[in-house]
């Protein structure tokens, strides 16, 4: 058993061949499958039954209905859902829209354009920026154009058609930018109003670290939005969009969405049949918790690049909605780990914990689905310790050549 514990702990069997040669396999075999997938679909619907890009068709069609000035149309099951079956030629069962009108604004300019067209479009521009954001983060490594290829939740994204690509671009980009532009990082993060529950602990992790610049930037970004959406798309979208948030949380409580989707702790916790009251009180801990992980960072005085890795963590375990395409976010907290660790040297347990965050997206759903255990909580909780322990640590070794690192990463991170 110690030497069980111990392979684990320190996992020195996986070296860098062996890492590489998994990222090699996932980055080839998982967009083969994907083109196999679209291969064997007939008219736009997949083998399952699906319409491809899934839940774009909900985007795609509430778009339409606000170019011909009809937004409000978006929220209006009715409407929505015959819109859904008109494109799909069949009944591919109704996606809901439960998204701000903001979010709907910046869908706007995509609805200008065929279906098929219009997700090709709106996975390009936002994979794009998702890139961008993650290169940042990862300091000039090689490898990074493999690892987010071969990052299973990218193609979990993809194939919904869904924003993560999107959101993950605005926290990541934001928590980046603090220090150095910590105007233009408040406006990337007020930006979240598009998907305000991924933000729940932003507010916190500024305030903690006294970034007044950045915060007052995110108000105005976000009241911006809303203004504008307010003046593009009329108050009625606004109107419906709050008459709908009392069945948005009747989805989220009754398991509308099956809770085996989901990869949060209130989400594992209805699975196991725990009450909802329960269910709540748990999230809300952890919710607790990552704020004291945020504030004890912030208080040790850890470098920037360590806060934006711990508010990116904070936000994947604070929120009680989370899909498996959501953990793009998690790229940011796992690069910048492995770049500190390649730098000064893993610590326990982390080795174990990053490749189990990475194939996560890939099992996490199936497994809850076909065993009723769900397993994301588990690893995103320890992915959010194991940063916050890093973060708080005092590493300052001087940066060594290793594979696909510059020699002086530490000076090419602080700039």
């Amino acid at each position: 058993m110690a030497l069980a514990i111990s392979s684990l702990r320190d996992a020195d069997w996986l070296g860098d061949t062996r890492t590489r040669a998994v990222m090699l396999t996932f980055a080839v075999t998982l967009p083969g499958l994907a083109v196999v997938w679209i291969a064997m679909s007939r008219g736009g619907i997949d083998p399952a039954g699906h319409p491809i890009g899934t839940d774009y068709l909900s985007f795609w069609t509430a778009a339409r209905f606000a170019v011909s000035g009809e937004a409000a149309a978006a929220y209006d099951i009715a409407a929505h859902h015959a819109a859904q079956r008109t494109q799909a030629g069949t009944d591919p069962g109704y996606a809901a829209f439960f998204y701000p009108p903001t979010f709907l604004l910046a869908l706007l300019p995509f609805g200008l354009f065929g279906y098929f067209t219009s997700l090709a479009l709106w996975l390009g521009t936002t994979l794009a920026a998702y890139w961008h954001a993650f290169r940042g983060w990862a300091c000039g490594w090689s490898a990074a154009s493999l690892a987010l290829i071969a990052y299973p939740a990218v193609l979990s994204n993809a194939g919904h058609g869904q924003n993560a690509f999107l959101t993950a671009a605005l926290i990541g980009g934001g928590a980046l930018l603090v220090e150095r532009r910590p105007w233009l990082a408040g406006v990337l993060l007020g930006a979240l109003i598009i998907k305000p529950h991924l933000a729940l602990v932003i507010p916190f992790a500024l305030l903690f670290r006294g970034e007044w610049r950045s915060i007052a930037a995110a108000a105005a970004s976000a009241a911006a939005l809303c203004l504008a959406a307010l003046l593009v798309l009329g108050s009625e979208s606004w109107i419906g969009f709050f008459e709908g948030t009392a069945l948005a949380r009747t989805t989220l409580e009754n398991g509308l969405v099956d809770p085996a989707k989901m990869q949060s702790l209130f989400a594992a916790a209805r699975l196991l049949g725990t009450p909802l009251p329960l269910a709540y009180g748990l999230q809300a801990a952890l919710f607790a918790l990552a704020l004291l992980g945020l504030f004890l960072v912030a208080r040790a005085g850890a470098d920037a690049r360590a806060q934006g890795a711990t508010m990116t963590a904070a936000a994947l375990v604070s929120t009680p909605f989370l899909l498996d395409y959501d953990l793009t976010l998690a790229a940011f907290p796992m690069v910048w780990m492995f770049i500190e660790a390649r730098r000064t040297g893993f610590l326990p347990w982390e080795k174990i914990v990053l490749a189990a965050a990475f194939i996560l997206p890939l099992i996490s759903r199936s497994l809850a689905m076909s065993a009723g255990i769900p397993l994301a909580p588990l690893v995103l909780g320890a992915l959010f310790l194991l940063v916050v322990r890093r973060a708080r640590s005092d590493h300052r070794h001087a940066a060594v050549d290793v594979d696909g690192l510059p020699s002086d990463v530490g000076a090419l991170a602080a700039r």
